[in-house]
């Protein structure tokens, strides 16, 4: 079973970075792409950012290109998302999430699991 731990959310302000870290567990971590997500109160999950497993593919949500990235080191099963210039519509909690196989996909019902996610707050 794979399991995925979250650590690096906090409450910030507009302007600020933040760097997120994922852990990964369970099974081996070059079978899965991986990527981030993130849900707000009263919205569906959105799509934030997804790396395939050997760093060859990267795909961002519009609302981050160009502020977040991606990126994952196998030698030690985890995978980061740098975030710059964080706006106030960045607030939510945000999910790391495991996708068996090659094919990198921004559904998040086709992907197989999830951490229990960490809340980021951008204020202005």
């Amino acid at each position: 079973q794979v399991q995925l731990v979250e650590t690096g959310g906090d409450s910030v302000q507009a302007g600020d970075s933040l760097r997120l870290s994922c852990t990964f567990s369970g099974r081996s971590f070059i079978s899965y792409a991986m990527g981030w997500f993130r849900q707000a109160p009263g919205k569906g999950r959105e799509f934030v950012a997804g790396i395939n497993y050997n760093s060859g593919t990267t795909l961002y949500g519009e609302s981050v290109k160009g502020r977040f990235h991606i990126s994952r080191d196998n030698a030690k099963n985890t995978v980061t998302l740098q975030m710059d210039n964080l706006k106030t519509g960045d607030t939510a909690n945000y999910y790391c999430g495991a996708l068996f196989g090659a094919a990198l996909v921004t559904g998040d019902q086709d992907w197989n699991y999830w951490g229990q996610g960490t809340q980021v707050t951008v204020s202005s």
